[in-house]
């Protein structure tokens, strides 16, 4: 892996850094799988509300399908000279049962509130136990910025 020159973050800085991209960022790859279909990997808008990670997809989507049979799920920000990912379960709400401050929220984000489209669209909401962030090789150790759903300092 390439040194990128740049100094190495202490945990509390890449902690910011990670917090403040999901804050701006508007995609996220997620990728899930499913017992008999095997792995699947898309990339879809994301809301971050303070705690979790929310997601909409058509609610027959392959990623649908995947996590309401297997709702362990990795999640990836696409820069790789930046690298966060996010491991989590997936919790499911059908368009008409999302709670609405999320809903308003990601409709506030994207301009688009999948609520009032035609057709079945699902939810997805992901609180992260392991979170993952670097920039090269000098951040390699000390990459885990969460685990078991609490931050390090």
């Amino acid at each position: 892996m390439e040194n990128t020159g740049m100094d190495r973050r202490t945990a509390g800085e890449r902690r910011r850094d990670t917090l403040e991209r999901l804050v701006a960022e508007r995609d996220i790859w997620v990728a899930t799988a499913h017992p008999d279909h095997g792995p699947h990997q898309v990339p879809l808008w994301f809301l971050w509300d303070g705690r979790a990670v929310w997601m909409c997809t058509g609610a027959g989507s392959a990623t649908a399908r995947n996590v309401r049979a297997e709702p362990r799920v990795h999640l990836g920000l696409p820069d790789t000279a930046d690298v966060v990912l996010l491991h989590g379960e997936a919790e499911c709400f059908p368009d008409d049962e999302v709670p609405g401050e999320a809903a308003e929220a990601f409709c506030g984000k994207f301009g688009w509130d999948p609520r009032a489209e035609e057709g079945a669209f699902l939810y997805i909401r992901v609180v992260p136990r392991t979170v993952r962030a670097w920039r090269g090789e000098p951040e390699l150790r000390g990459r885990v910025v969460m685990r078991d759903g609490a931050w390090r300092e």
